[in-house]
């Protein structure tokens, strides 16, 4: 096929918003049907909040309730805080966001890279609670001079951005048949601005729910039953309550996803196809792979990689969150190894080597985020060397050979251990020493046991 012209240099970002491209995906189990991923992941701040970020700005422009130098307030678990900072930094409005504590790291980093002044709240209190993440954006708002809440979630010009956007860009795309969308809703926005545009444009074209396991729509959608939120991982979608934004009638079906199959699907998206999707996109995903294997008929369906899996790596991708929050099987073995987030037998388990430089263990602590690594000599366990271990090694030392030194110089050699098949209450001493619990098996060392992995393991089982 001959090459396709490529578009000439843009002016700005801004203006590389929309038009993202479309990919059939291979490979999966789609019973009869035909699945596309609309690649949302392509837009210039790495998400599809950029769209709305874009209209809801300049609406408030428009209506001058933003005025030059002002300050844009949200309250957002990323991706519109992100956007926002997209389009408002490049327009020169300050930003403050007030975010949740589940959001990945990733996100924070982003944010306060771009300049932004980034509030974490609660994510365990609900709507009504002053210190739920959009009443404290709201609350901080009124306080500010030229400042605008955007408030994505009854913002009008939310879904007119997919209305007039990615609706037509989808049908486009799929040259005009479409049989059905998978879509997640946070704010709503691009459920409520598909939905209108389908309705209009390909009234045989459904709206179809993927929700995680905790949110209150999908139950309500299927069984018109209100339950109690409870929690989720994935970020960005799922609601305690229905955002004004979100019309459910347009919805002809609705899935629920547990956590751990919007993260093996999210894993299996990059592995299948190469392509590095959210937790969200995850939950799209499985959402979508229900909706194909469940039709009797062929359907092109479609549904959207919503952001950039790089925002990600220290939790979807990362082997060791996902067995620490029980989002992976793993074989359970009712003693102490079911505590160990990092073991020997995974291979997951961080060390170093007693002929190792205090150095080397820095830099292995900093990169895994500990703060002890066991000291392996042929793979027996010798010795264990903490922060306080390094610190110690290091302070009177001038300044060339304080990290060159070998770590069995700074290492605790005299162990406590425990057994594999000691009960759960022999952890609680040790933790009453500022200590981290060795477990072995017999003289085989298998791993190490800190105060957040047993409330981790408390926390699985309540």
């Amino acid at each position: 096929m001959p090459a396709q012209p490529l578009p000439p240099p843009a002016a700005t970002a801004l203006d590389l918003i929309g038009r993202t491209p479309m990919v059939e995906l291979a490979g999966f189990d789609t019973g009869p049907c035909r699945l596309f991923v609309k690649l949302e992941s392509a837009n210039p701040g790495g998400s599809i909040k950029d769209r709305i970020a874009r209209s809801m700005i300049e609406a408030a422009e428009k209506d001058g309730s933003l005025k030059p130098g002002g300050t844009i307030v949200e309250a957002t678990a990323g991706n519109t805080g992100l956007g926002l900072a997209q389009v408002g930094v490049l327009k020169g409005y300050r930003l403050l966001l007030v975010v949740p504590d589940k959001m990945a790291r990733e996100k924070i980093q982003h944010l306060r890279a771009m300049g932004v002044d980034v509030r974490i709240t609660r994510s365990d209190v609900g709507k009504g609670h002053p210190e739920y993440y959009q009443d404290m954006a709201a609350a901080l708002a009124a306080k500010l001079n030229n400042a605008v809440y955007i408030n994505q979630f009854s913002n009008p010009a939310n879904p007119l951005a997919h209305e007039t956007t990615t609706g037509p860009e989808i049908l486009e795309q799929m040259e005009g048949d479409v049989d059905a969308v998978v879509v997640g809703v946070g704010s709503g926005g691009t459920l409520t601005g598909l939905g209108r545009f389908f309705r209009a444009h390909s009234p045989k074209t459904r709206m179809v729910l993927a929700d995680p396991v905790g949110s209150i729509l999908a139950p309500l959608v299927e069984r018109g039953e209100k339950v109690e939120p409870g929690s989720w991982v994935v970020e960005g979608i799922g609601e305690d309550f229905i955002p004004d934004n979100c019309d459910l009638d347009l919805v002809a079906k609705a899935y629920e996803i547990p956590d751990s199959e919007s993260i093996a699907t999210a894993r299996m998206l990059l592995v299948k196809a190469g392509i590095l999707g959210g937790s969200s996109s995850g939950t799209l995903l499985a959402g979508a792979l229900r909706y194909c294997r469940d039709q009797t008929e062929p359907k092109r369906v479609v549904t959207l990689v919503c952001d950039t899996g790089s925002r990600y790596l220290s939790k979807v991708y990362n082997d060791s969150w996902v067995a620490e929050q029980g989002l992976v099987d793993r074989e359970l073995h009712g003693d102490l190894r079911d505590l160990i987030a990092r073991g020997t037998s995974s291979g997951d388990a961080v060390t170093v080597g007693p002929d190792d430089t205090l150095l080397t263990a820095y830099n292995r602590m900093r990169a895994a985020d500990v703060s002890q690594l066991p000291v392996l000599d042929d793979g027996r366990l010798i010795g264990l060397i903490d922060e306080s271990d390094l610190l110690e090694a290091i302070e009177d030392r001038n300044q060339d050979q304080r990290f060159r030194q070998p770590v069995s110089t700074a290492m605790t050699a005299k162990l406590r251990t425990l057994q594999a098949g000691s009960p759960l209450e022999d952890l609680l001493p040790i933790f009453e020493r500022d200590e981290v619990a060795i477990v072995m098996e017999g003289r085989d060392f298998l791993g190490l046991i800190t105060r957040i992995d047993l409330i981790n393991y408390l926390r699985r089982a309540a």
